[in-house]
């Protein structure tokens, strides 16, 4: 039987980047950390040092290399929740997957590409979500976290259905913030900058992206992930429990240029 007296969040997509850099701030204040992720063989000598070194922080890491779009997973751990009597604190979809392609030409964007996209990038959320509710897997005053991106309201090269996504996303979060506060959940999303991540390298053109950036963010350098998990850090502390609803700029003032 797991310690009732342990926080623990549910990271959706906690193995690179932002989620793996808000695993270990969370980590480090004291939360046990139930991780979903996907990913390759050859990538998992990497991922399995980043999570070795997260259990050295003493606390509980659970680990699941699975799909978080399909529902055999979100049975999954919600058999091992209520087996292990596990209360979720926290709540981080830190999922990215989308499609990056222009509207029209060759190897343009499909219908099914956006639907692909908003649903892994913004619908899932709530999928995570309401599953998590619903199966009362949530301790008093849990935070509901989800990332999006200046591409919510500005046009990026071939972010179409990213973009849309984002503002989906949301939408989404918006509508969770005042339908789930009678269960003392706030739901919230963080605008990070252009972030140095892997997913960043596999945008086109993602040296020029970075080169024009790093001008034009007042600091002169991109976003780190340890700035953005620091911002997770405060969001999922009780000192946060009055922000609600809010999308929370995380870019050294980079939006404003």
């Amino acid at each position: 039987m797991v310690n009732p007296d342990r926080k623990w969040a549910l990271i959706i997509g906690g193995s690179q980047g932002l989620g793996l850099a808000s695993a270990k701030e969370l980590a480090s204040d004291g939360f046990s950390l139930v991780i979903i992720h996907r990913d390759s063989r050859v990538q998992m000598e990497k991922i399995d040092k980043d999570f070795e070194s997260l259990k050295k922080s003493k606390q509980e890491v659970l680990t699941f290399n699975k799909d978080a779009l399909k529902t055999e997973t979100i049975d999954i751990i919600k058999e091992v929740c209520l087996k292990k009597n596990i209360k979720f604190k926290v709540l981080l979809h830190s999922l990215a997957k989308g499609n990056l392609k222009p509207l029209f030409g060759e190897n343009s964007l499909s219908t099914d590409d956006y639907q692909q996209t908003i649903n892994a990038m913004a619908v899932n959320f709530y999928t995570w979500a309401k599953a998590v509710v619903d199966t009362k897997v949530y301790s008093t005053d849990a935070k509901f976290i989800a990332f999006t991106s200046e591409g919510n309201s500005r046009v990026l090269k071939n972010y179409g259905a990213v973009s849309a996504a984002k503002s989906t996303l949301e939408a989404i979060t918006r509508q969770m913030a005042v339908e789930f506060a009678p269960f003392k959940i706030t739901s919230n999303c963080i605008q990070a900058g252009v972030t140095a991540t892997d997913s960043l390298m596999r945008i086109p053109n993602a040296e020029n992206i970075i080169e024009f950036n790093q001008r034009r963010n007042p600091f002169k350098r991109l976003t780190q992930p340890g700035d953005v998990g620091k911002v997770v850090s405060l969001l999922a502390s009780d000192k946060a429990n009055w922000i609600n609803g809010c999308v929370i700029p995380v870019d050294g003032g980079e939006r404003l240029i």
